[in-house]
C-alpha cells in the first residue's frame, strides 16, 4: 500500500529527475550545435591549444559515458 507521504516524495523525485534530464538534454543540443561548427575554430587558426581543448572534452565526455554505461572504471 502507499502512502500519500511516499506518493508526494516520489513526485518530487520524478520531477527532479526530470529537470535534470532536460538539463543533460539542452547541453548535448549545445554541445552538438557547437560540434557541428567545429568547436568555432577556423582550419587555418587551429594550434596545439585547440586540440588539447577538444581531447580534455572528450576526457570528460568518456567519464559520463563510463558511467552511463557501466564501462572503464565503472564496469562491473
Amino acid at each position: 500500500m502507499t502512502t500519500r507521504r511516499a506518493a508526494a516524495t516520489n513526485d518530487k523525485a520524478l520531477n527532479a529527475f526530470l529537470a535534470a534530464k532536460a538539463a543533460i538534454d539542452a547541453q548535448l543540443e549545445r554541445l552538438t550545435a557547437l560540434s557541428a561548427e567545429h568547436f568555432n575554430a577556423q582550419p587555418d587558426e587551429i594550434h596545439w591549444g585547440h586540440v588539447g581543448d577538444l581531447q580534455r572534452y572528450a576526457e570528460l565526455l568518456r567519464q559520463i559515458t563510463d558511467a552511463a554505461f557501466k564501462e572503464g572504471e565503472f564496469a562491473d
